[in-house]
């Protein structure tokens, strides 16, 4: 039973963490195409509040993943679950340099376009497909 109730745990702080993965890159386009100074500081306080918010999903998500993994396979993983965890890292990855952007654009020095946050907006999008294929399928 326990199992069952940090699954689900984890299942909802991924979801949670995901959306704001999804949107604060969003919102980087939004900056990058705007020009009006109080809209440029309310999108930037907008996304400061969603990464610090989604940074803490994330600590959760990955706590009880953890959790979970100790409690099904102890340390003798399977090959499809080191896959998985790559590809989360490379998520965890992701969203900090999404911090790291975030900066860029509250010192003025972001040198990207919109089109470029586009593209950079559609990233997680394939890592979370990757997870959810290696989880559901489990391939090897």
């Amino acid at each position: 039973m326990l199992y069952l109730w940090i699954k689900a745990l984890h299942i909802f702080f991924v979801i949670a963490w995901m959306a704001g993965v999804f949107y604060l890159p969003r919102i980087f386009v939004n900056l990058a195409m705007e020009t009006d100074k109080n809209t440029i500081s309310r999108l930037q306080v907008m996304a400061r509040k969603l990464y610090r918010f989604s940074m803490w999903l994330s600590v959760f998500a990955v706590a009880f993943g953890a959790y979970l993994i100790y409690l099904a396979y102890g340390v003798h993983m399977p090959g499809w679950l080191h896959a998985k965890l790559t590809l989360v890292v490379v998520l965890i990855g992701y969203h900090h340099a999404c911090g790291g952007i975030l900066k860029r654009f509250e010192r003025g020095e972001n040198q990207r376009s919109h089109k470029w946050f586009r593209v950079f907006n559609e990233l997680p999008v394939f890592l979370m497909l990757g997870i959810v294929l290696l989880v559901v399928v489990k391939p090897f």
